[in-house]
C-alpha cells in the first residue's frame, strides 16, 4: 500500500494534536503514519520553524524534490509563522485539517507549498 493509499483509509478520522494513530492525527502524525516513519512528538502546536521540519524530514529519509507526485510530503505555509505538512494527490492535498477537525483530501492546494519532499 502506498503512502497515499495509507492516509486514504482515514480520511475521516478526527484531528486530534500530537495524534499519531487511527485515534486522531494532526498533520505531522498524519505523515509519519503514511510513510510508516517516526516523527517527533516534543513540538509546539504552532510551529514557524522550518529549518526544524526539514531537519527532521531529512533525517527521516526524505529528499527535497522540484515537482509534488502522489504520496510526497508538501510544507506548506498556511498563515504567518505557522507550517503545515500535507500529502500531495497529484494536484490537490490530503491532509489532517484543524478547521474541519478531521483529515480531508481536498483538489487542491490552497496555501503557498515551501517545498516537496519525497520518500
Amino acid at each position: 500500500m502506498s503512502a497515499l493509499e495509507r492516509a486514504r483509509s482515514v480520511i475521516g478520522v478526527r484531528f486530534r494534536r500530537q495524534g499519531r494513530g487511527e485515534g486522531g492525527f494532526d498533520c505531522v502524525g498524519l505523515v509519519g503514519w503514511a510513510h510508516k516513519v517516526d516523527v517527533p512528538a516534543d513540538y509546539p502546536g504552532r510551529s514557524g520553524d522550518a529549518t526544524r521540519v526539514v531537519t527532521v524530514l531529512a533525517a527521516a529519509g526524505f529528499r527535497r524534490v522540484d515537482r509534488a507526485m502522489a504520496g510526497d510530503v508538501l510544507l506548506l505555509l498556511t498563515g504567518p509563522g505557522q507550517l503545515h505538512l500535507g500529502l500531495s494527490t497529484g494536484g490537490g492535498i490530503l491532509h489532517a485539517d484543524a478547521v474541519a477537525r478531521a483529515v480531508v483530501e481536498r483538489r487542491d492546494v490552497p496555501w503557498p507549498i515551501l517545498s516537496i519532499w519525497r520518500k
